[in-house]
């Protein structure tokens, strides 16, 4: 992790609080953190997600591993010092979400177990829900909506995790989404439902 360089740093409490900014929305603070291959289907579930959370007038916010590598991490490439980095980066900014009430979700590959913990432990055990959207590496390349794992076989694109960079499964998610068998619909009913039963939000 980076260390603090800055060392005349203080954080400051305000005088509006987390609790009040949740009483305000009507829901709690949370961080949905989607991790899987390539072509899994995180996105399109927590696109998914986000919808029907709206249409239940909750407010979330997607952070998405494309248009976050547009704008805040546009400096980072994808070297696993790259990947690492990119992720504590988006932990800081989830959790600040999260603070604000915003019920957060996230669709990275984050394919190290020690940097999904990093957010975990940042965020807290009970504001942080692990999913993992579970596809075979054949059904991932069927998908392949970016070309980029026939470009990852060709060679042309280097580092690519699940042909020569690891992805690390969770090993205690909070919930498994398995793409091969559920319909985009069905996956996206079933996080809500944790999340109901969690308390994040009642039906």
């Amino acid at each position: 992790m980076k260390e603090q360089k800055a060392t005349n740093v203080v954080w400051h409490e305000h005088k509006v609080t987390r609790e009040e900014r949740e009483q305000l929305l009507k829901q709690k603070g949370a961080v949905l953190w989607f991790t899987g291959l390539s072509g899994s289907g995180k996105s399109t579930i927590a696109s998914e997600v986000s919808y029907k959370l709206q249409s239940m007038g909750r407010l979330t916010y997607i952070l998405d591993g494309d248009n976050i590598r547009h704008g805040l991490n546009k400096d980072l490439g994808f070297s696993p010092e790259d990947r690492n980095e990119n992720i504590r980066r988006i932990s800081e900014v989830a959790n600040l979400f999260a603070d604000a009430g915003v019920i957060t979700i996230t669709a990275f590959i984050s394919p190290y177990r020690k940097y999904r913990n990093f957010c975990r432990e940042l965020i807290g055990n009970d504001r942080f829900i692990e999913i993992y959207a579970k596809a075979s590496l054949e059904t991932c390349e069927k998908r392949d909506p970016k070309g980029m794992y026939k470009k990852a076989r060709a060679g042309i694109i280097k580092d690519f995790t699940g042909i020569d960079a690891p992805y690390e499964e969770p090993e205690n998610p909070e919930l498994i989404i398995d793409t091969d068998k559920e319909t985009v619909d069905e996956s996206a009913k079933r996080v809500l439902q944790k999340l109901q039963e969690k308390g994040y939000i009642k039906p």
